[in-house]
């Protein structure tokens, strides 16, 4: 109805139209028809125009109706870094960007045996050491890159007794020529270099060299359930003036309305403490003896005593100019008569 008041004006044109053609194409005016719509007198004429041989070139812009966005595009939310490409998501780039932190060589399964303390005979300081025996290294299997994906070379170490292991197990340990091993591990390494070693080879103590960097990996001790003091190190509460029964609680677990009225994740609170995996980096092989397979490294290591152990080269420090193959093991010794320094009970 014209005559109401929703409108000012009453003039059909302020009335927006609910379907509005969309704008048309521009002409372009310079081109030709195509040839088969030209007449057969004129179509002879066309070799003698210079532009009419070439192809027909395409319109110079097509309308569309869209939206035309004022803003930059933003970069890929998968990309380390803006300036950069985007991290390849396939196998063989993961294997690339992880090749300069893969250690050349295999490592070795070692049991720790206890810690001691080795004095220098010159100066006299005390350096706290970790005993580690090798126990029967031997090398099971090789992981390569066309079969498996990776490259790693896995080791066997130990005895088990036949009737204690299971079928498929003893079938692996027949088609690489050893005997049942206790623990079987695998140890990384950065290419079919590492793999120097051949299966059913066994590896000593002189696989490692005096004054290298190694890391090792191992179970922690655990302790069971235990509070937030232990745990985390929790300061406690006040040990007396009106504390009752609660010196060693860990206090609040959260807020109210202000954090959501619950406990936010990852909360530090009494639970399970130890027995999971630790790795130490960068302990120094103080001494090497491939007649009883020690090795002794400074510090500590995780784990209880007999605790199973992989020890590989350190992988923040340059790589040792170690061996890659049995033919280059040079056999090192500390018969105790030969020794230097004197090693004392902890």
């Amino acid at each position: 109805m014209c005559c109401d008041n929703t409108y000012s004006d009453c003039n059909p044109s302020n009335i927006p139209a609910a379907n509005a053609m969309p704008p048309k194409a521009p002409l372009n005016w310079g081109l030709l028809p195509l040839p088969f719509l030209l007449p057969s007198s004129t179509r002879s004429l066309l070799s003698l125009i210079p532009h009419a041989a070439a192809p027909l070139s395409k319109p110079s812009h097509t309308t569309i109706r869209t939206i035309k966005s004022v803003n930059r595009p933003r970069p890929d939310r998968f990309a380390h870094n803006p300036k950069k490409p985007a991290l390849n998501s396939t196998s063989r780039a993961a294997l690339a960007r992880k090749a300069v932190t893969t250690p050349l060589r295999t490592g070795l399964l070692a049991q720790k045996r206890g810690m001691t303390a080795i004095f220098d005979p010159e100066t006299g300081k005390r350096t706290a050491c970790t005993v580690l025996q090798l126990d029967r290294n031997e090398v099971v299997a090789h992981k390569t890159r066309e079969k498996n994906g990776y490259w790693a070379v896995q080791v066997g170490a130990g005895h088990k007794l036949i009737q204690n292991t299971t079928k498929p197990m003893l079938g692996h340990f027949a088609t690489a020529g050893v005997e049942p091993k206790r623990w079987v591990m695998e140890f990384k390494v950065k290419g079919k270099e590492g793999l120097g070693v051949p299966v059913g080879e066994t590896m000593g103590a002189s696989w490692f060299t005096v004054g290298q960097f190694v890391d090792v990996k191992g179970i922690s001790r655990g302790m069971g359930f235990e509070g937030g003091m232990k745990r985390h190190g929790f300061g406690g509460q006040p040990a007396s003036h009106g504390q009752s029964l609660m010196h060693r609680g860990m206090g609040s677990a959260g807020g109210s309305q202000g954090s959501g009225s619950r406990v936010l994740p990852g909360k530090r609170m009494a639970g399970n403490m130890g027995n999971e995996s630790v790795t130490v980096k960068n302990l120094k092989v103080l001494q090497v003896d491939e007649a009883n397979g020690i090795v002794v490294v400074n510090g500590c290591v995780p784990g209880p005593k007999n605790q199973i152990i992989k020890v590989q080269d350190a992988m923040g420090k340059p790589w040792p100019a170690g061996p890659m193959k049995l033919d280059d093991v040079i056999p090192a010794s500390i018969a105790p008569v030969s020794a230097e320094p004197v090693a004392a009970a902890a």
